[in-house]
């Protein structure tokens, strides 16, 4: 049963190649056009991937080397809870507080960062900065920019291939806007003596 649903699949798949008296020209051209549509599919999709992923997972490589832990002291008290849940990946509860910290040139700041609820002014905590001593998110991990360029290299590589795939749709619609005109004005000419000899 199985093969022959597959002989069937391939029957369907490979019958604009096979011999036939029938064929015209604008069938295999069709043919070609499918073949040429599937091997830019497949090499634009994959190619896109491996391109997006590998510009994702060294942007976050760079954003992660260019990020630093530093302490930093909270300035007052954090709020006992959070006015809102947070939605999102994190799943933390934290609160928003402002913090002092030092940079590595000896300027002193301060900014807002998320800390625990109740912290108490003068607690110490751990924020991120910059080459500049400026406050930045905390930086993806080796393992989560990898799963990021992945995710992100998939989406782009399907988004590559259905633009092709589009492209060598609309192509065929050409194709075939151009057989119907072909056959309309075969049928005018055909058509007269047709009705005559049948009639």
């Amino acid at each position: 049963m199985a093969s022959t649903c597959r002989t069937k699949a391939a029957k369907v798949w490979l019958w604009r190649w096979r011999r036939n008296p029938l064929r015209r020209h604008s069938d295999r051209v069709e043919a070609w056009i499918v073949l040429v549509t599937w091997v830019f599919v497949l090499q634009v999709g994959v190619l896109a991937g491996l391109a997006t992923a590998a510009s994702v997972e060294g942007g976050l490589a760079e954003q992660r080397a260019g990020s630093r832990a530093i302490p930093a002291e909270l300035t007052e008290d954090a709020a006992k809870t959070a006015l809102t849940r947070t939605s999102g990946f994190s799943g933390d509860d934290k609160v928003w507080g402002t913090v002092r910290w030092t940079a590595a040139d000896g300027t002193a700041h301060t900014g807002r960062t998320r800390v625990e609820p109740g912290s108490a002014a003068g607690a110490t905590v751990t924020v991120w900065t910059d080459d500049k001593g400026r406050l930045v998110a905390k930086p993806a991990t080796a393992s989560q920019a990898r799963l990021r360029a992945v995710f992100t290299g998939v989406l782009a590589g399907l988004g590559g291939g259905v633009a092709v795939l589009v492209c060598g749709r609309l192509v065929r619609v050409g194709l075939d806007r151009r057989r119907v005109e072909q056959w309309d004005a075969e049928w005018e000419r055909i058509g007269p003596k047709w009705s005559r000899t049948t009639g």
